[in-house]
């Protein structure tokens, strides 16, 4: 029997499922030949809106094109500015800013840059005040653009920053982690945080352009790359059966070494395709997209109660995941034999699955009800009903919470 239409699914309700539309069996070949560009070494992913098309380039090598290719009006829907501010932090900065800069001031660019510190703790109003400060003293105008330099914090940031000075300008994703690769850099969401919750404060505000350069991977911390792998595991759980399998086939995911040139090309043009699609037919999460949080309703709230220090993001959608998948088993949505299947998953790829001794599991409620996915005073989960699909509900009772929750606490 045929799944429901994505239309059926928008209009279902609060409890729907989301299925795969794909062909499992050349989602890598065929699906991107229909509408990506593919050459031997760079593939451009269309992301067709109705204010704009902008492309997702995957290029080793890439960053040293980034110039020409802001400037080549087949890449580009509208005309940049001369005027580019890079928005990064030290580390990233040390290893790729003079690369991205020289690229940029070739291409004819007048170029600035300006630094932030790295961290979650860092994603602040304040931070973007500052971003502010420097735009005003480089007299940024609205055709001119932010380029922002870095993982998903500066990512954010910046899209942030541009939605708002002068009431939007461009801006450029360039992501330099793995998570931000295959997810915040793509589909617009822009925001910080608040001390009662993450990205309570932001815009949808999409790109101008994206450039993933996988050979940014090769400096990205350890912790960082496997915090990015929860994503890509997640994408696995709620799209594609085949790339799960093909993880679970892995000898190791915890390290980027260990993973075949072949296997991270996938992941990426695989991912990128995935949201791509999914931004594409839900641009402001009102039905299809919210399926992408999957993992980061419970994820959010050990981030904000752990003061966005003991867990980065990577490693709270992790345990979010395995608290979404004890919930699917208890409320017999998802079977435990594959829920241990993405445990063991995870814990190959050496991500958390339990939560600390002294975690507060009480002050959860409180936290879930500021997620920006509340409907109506009620939280939505995300949760699986096998390898592939998820369903999407506001039906689950708090004590099954607090039993997934309890279940993950550390003795």
């Amino acid at each position: 029997m045929d799944g429901p239409s994505r239309k059926q699914l928008w209009d279902a309700g609060t409890t729907h499922f989301a299925k795969i539309f794909s062909d499992r069996r050349g989602f890598g070949k065929a699906h991107w030949q229909g509408s990506s560009r593919v050459s031997m070494q760079q593939t451009f992913i269309p992301v067709p809106l109705p204010q704009q098309t902008y492309q997702i380039a995957i290029a080793s090598g890439g960053l040293t094109q980034l110039g020409p290719w802001l400037q080549d009006r087949s890449l580009q829907s509208a005309r940049l500015g001369q005027k580019v501010l890079i928005v990064s932090n030290p580390q990233i900065w040390k290893h790729y800013g003079e690369i991205v800069q020289d690229s940029l001031a070739k291409a004819g660019f007048q170029v600035e840059h300006f630094l932030l510190p790295a961290g979650e703790r860092y994603k602040t109003p304040r931070s973007i005040q500052k971003i502010y400060d420097y735009a005003l003293n480089f007299k940024l105008e609205r055709s001119s653009t932010l380029v922002a330099l870095g993982g998903g914090v500066i990512g954010d940031m910046t899209g942030f920053a541009a939605a708002t000075w002068l009431r939007g300008i461009h801006f450029v994703q360039v992501p330099t982690s793995l998570l931000a690769m295959v997810d915040a850099s793509i589909g617009g969401k822009t925001g910080v945080n608040h001390p009662q919750g993450k990205n309570l404060i932001g815009a949808f505000y999409q790109p101008r352009f994206v450039l993933i350069d996988p050979d940014t991977l090769k400096t990205l911390a350890r912790r960082e790359f496997r915090a990015g792998m929860a994503e890509v595991i997640k994408y696995g759980v709620i799209w594609d059966l085949e790339l799960f399998e093909q993880l679970e086939g892995c000898d190791r995911t915890d390290q980027y070494r260990y993973l075949p040139s072949q296997i991270l090309t996938e992941i990426l043009t695989r991912s990128a395709q995935a949201k791509a699609d999914v931004v594409t037919q839900d641009e402001k999460e009102a039905g299809l997209r919210a399926i992408l949080n999957y993992g980061h309703t419970i994820g959010h709230a050990i981030e904000s109660l752990t003061g966005y220090r003991r867990f980065n993001h990577g490693e709270a959608v992790a345990l979010g995941m395995v608290a979404a998948a004890d919930i699917a088993v208890q409320l017999k949505w998802w079977s435990a034999e594959d829920a241990q299947r993405q445990h063991q998953l995870i814990q190959k790829t050496g991500l958390p699955t339990a939560l600390p001794a002294d975690f507060a599991i009480d002050a959860v409620a409180d936290v879930l009800l500021t997620d920006k996915k509340v409907k109506d005073g009620k939280v939505r989960f995300i949760l699986p009903t096998q390898l592939g699909e998820v369903k999407i509900t506001d039906q689950v009772p708090g004590e099954v919470i607090v039993n997934a929750l309890k279940g993950m606490k550390a003795s």
